[in-house]
């Protein structure tokens, strides 16, 4: 299908009032550009569209107008099988993210049995300078380096990284609580030696307290590390 014919089936598929609810959830996204399709049509759409040989032109086409391109190019890289292609492809379109909801919402699964090769790009990633190419390393490091493929140096990677921008640190923030829930010990010493600024650090607190997966006494121990504002 191409770049024509899928905007024509996006606007066939538009909810208006839906579209107007969910501007207000991306604020760096122009309203105007947010079509009004809901998540589950586009993901249907990428399982329809994904190896058809005309939605090359599709992807080729970048940056694209609409939110909501940008959310089915993030789901047809998510339906890609093979890990050399998925990630060529994920390299050529993160420096045109330009929304959180994009970037939380590519996670190809071929990543997770690839979690050796994946390593070395989101070493270079983390190093960006660009908002969602940063996040998206984060989100990366929190989705598939916290259980098994868990190393100490990961926490170090994303504590190190110096960013004013709220999408990063809100990312920060996240890891660092799924990190105190799932490798307590490890992560609990970066809120102890505030190795986070300030608001990072407290966000961090905030989430892991609104987590199912801390015990009460961890919990109880975390609010007692709260900082004042500087």
């Amino acid at each position: 299908m191409t770049r024509d014919k899928i905007i024509e089936e996006l606007f066939r598929q538009q909810d208006k009032a839906y579209g107007d609810f969910q501007g207000k959830l991306i604020p760096t996204v122009d309203p105007d550009l947010v079509i009004g399709v809901r998540t589950p049509i586009l993901r249907k759409m990428a399982r329809q569209l994904a190896g058809q040989q005309d939605t090359r032109e599709f992807m080729q086409t970048l940056p694209h107008t609409y939110f909501e391109e940008n959310q089915l190019h993030a789901f047809l890289i998510s339906e890609e099988k093979s890990f050399d292609h998925c990630i060529a492809k994920t390299e050529r379109f993160l420096p045109y993210v330009d929304n959180w909801a994009t970037c939380d919402q590519m996670s190809p699964k071929v990543f997770k049995k690839h979690t050796d090769e994946l390593l070395r790009y989101i070493r270079r990633w983390i190093a960006s300078g660009h908002t969602y190419t940063l996040r998206y390393a984060i989100g990366m490091l929190m989705r598939y380096y916290l259980d098994d493929a868990f190393q100490p140096e990961y926490p170090a990677m994303v504590a190190a990284v110096k960013s004013e921008e709220y999408y990063v640190k809100m990312m920060i923030a996240w890891y660092f609580a799924t990190a105190l829930a799932k490798q307590y010990d490890a992560a609990v010493v970066y809120i102890e030696e505030q190795k986070l600024e300030p608001w990072t650090h407290n966000k961090a607190i905030q989430k892991a307290l609104e987590s199912y997966r801390i015990d009460e006494h961890k919990k109880e121990y975390l609010k007692s590390l709260k900082r004042k504002r500087e």
